[in-house]
């Protein structure tokens, strides 16, 4: 299968696991740059593969104008998927709004409830799950492939733009004009929640803004 996907463009990789895989291809957008290729590829071509984002409730108001904008722009719906109440409402009610600050092991725990449960209901029933990782992206992803087996979710993950590099990202965005996030604009690289995300500086590694206090991979766990 890898040697399949390597040799086929975007497009052609996403139509060539929908129709392998009918009904059971997902795609999640964490609305990122890389993402937004991938849901431009996606949506301009009709292609049968269901496209979803997790809303922690933490996000920043301009990545929910660009849900809106997205939706607008392709006349196509982004499943919304929301983490349970209850596990939030207990954790905000014991530890507070901002017990991720606290520590490592506290910021997984929000992380979990707010990311990756949630990620796991949205993957049920599906074969394949496809993401916008890039090997440049950070370290953790560097040995990433392109089709790849994912054993805590029981699914096949394909990173179509793992080999992309960002200036080809930068690029295709340019070309096709894709919505995308004015805080990208604005030093902001890698968006996730609002409180755990900051610019970076010149030169700062692109994962340097998220959970910026705290010594890690800078991972939620959704990838790890």
């Amino acid at each position: 299968m890898i040697e399949t996907l390597e040799k086929l463009s975007l497009v052609e990789s996403l139509n060539f696991l929908a129709n392998t895989y009918p009904n059971k291809v997902v795609f999640s957008t964490s609305l990122g740059q890389e993402d937004q290729v991938i849901t431009d590829a996606i949506f301009k071509n009709n292609i049968n593969i269901k496209v979803f984002t997790l809303d922690t409730g933490r996000l920043f108001q301009e990545t929910y104008e660009l849900i809106d904008r997205t939706r607008s722009r392709y006349k196509k719906n982004i499943e919304i998927c929301f983490p349970n109440t209850d596990k939030v409402q207990q954790l905000t009610t014991e530890k507070g709004l901002n017990s991720f600050y606290e520590s490592v092991e506290n910021r997984k725990e929000c992380c979990f409830i707010r990311k990756i449960e949630p990620l796991k209901r949205a993957l049920a029933g599906a074969e394949v799950w496809i993401t916008g990782l890039r090997a440049e992206q950070s370290e953790n992803r560097n040995d990433m492939k392109i089709w790849e087996w994912d054993e805590g979710n029981k699914v096949w993950k394909f990173n179509p733009l793992i080999h992309w590099t960002y200036d080809e990202i930068l690029n295709y965005i340019t070309v096709n004009k894709v919505p995308d996030n004015p805080l990208h604009r604005k030093g902001f690289v890698s968006i996730g929640c609002l409180p755990c995300t900051r610019a970076i500086e010149p030169n700062e590694h692109p994962r340097a803004g998220r959970w910026w206090w705290e010594e890690s991979k800078k991972e939620c766990g959704l990838h790890a």
